[in-house]
């Protein structure tokens, strides 16, 4: 007899409203979930302790979506980083925005087909968005997005390296972070990379009546 594995976790449903829409938005039930039968997020190197942390909506992931309601996304192909539900990229789907979402979780893809259908938009383009992978289809971007991407140091020289590859000249990169102490490194070795930067709080950006802690980091390369 041939087991098929099942994906065994909880979700739940809700609504998150940015700039007066109303998102449906389908997500992880609580971080307590837990499903790699194949043991696919294992291999990626994504502990049990790190596998929800991708279908979570993050007071960062919804900053970041209205700080899209501010841009200028008309004739620019935009790339979103370490996407989780895709909060941003529906946002910008919905705004008529070029985008193109990518994660390296195996459910990750998944979450956003279904999140793009519950708002009745057509489906986001998707890409794995492995920082170790060198991938020449992926191409390079104008605008480049992502929230809550600096949580480990190991990762500011995968990051800022695989954003530099995929970048076009010029290019703005925008990144919402908690401030957890990574964001100086990275934006030291963005700027060793050719980028210039500035950042600012996140006081303009209350999530439910709340100013997180954190920046708006704002990386820019002119044109040669």
């Amino acid at each position: 007899m041939l087991l098929i594995p099942t994906h065994r976790y909880d979700v739940k449903i809700e609504t998150i409203w940015i700039g007066g829409v109303g998102y449906t938005i389908r997500s992880l039930l609580d971080l307590q979930q837990f499903s790699d039968p194949t043991g696919e997020a294992l291999r990626l190197g994504i502990s049990s302790a790190m596998w929800p942390l991708f279908g979570q909506v993050w007071p960062m992931g919804e900053i970041l979506a209205q700080v899209m309601l501010g841009e200028l996304l008309k004739g620019k192909r935009i790339l979103e980083i370490g996407c989780g539900i895709g909060l941003a990229s529906l946002v910008i789907k919905q705004l008529g925005g070029d985008i193109t979402a990518s994660d390296y979780h195996p459910l990750a893809h998944s979450f956003l087909i279904e999140n793009a259908r519950l708002n009745f938009l057509a489906p986001i383009l998707f890409n794995s968005g492995n920082w170790n992978t060198i991938n020449p289809t992926l191409g390079t971007f104008d605008l480049i997005i992502g929230s809550d991407v600096l949580y480990e140091h190991q990762h500011i020289q995968l990051l800022s390296a695989f954003i530099d590859r995929h970048s076009s000249d010029p290019v703005n990169v925008i990144i919402v972070d908690p401030g957890r102490g990574s964001h100086r490194a990275f934006a030291r070795e963005m700027e060793r990379l050719g980028y210039d930067h500035i950042w600012s709080d996140l006081s303009d950006y209350p999530v439910q009546g709340v100013t997180p802690k954190g920046f708006i980091l704002r990386f820019w390369r002119p044109s040669p």
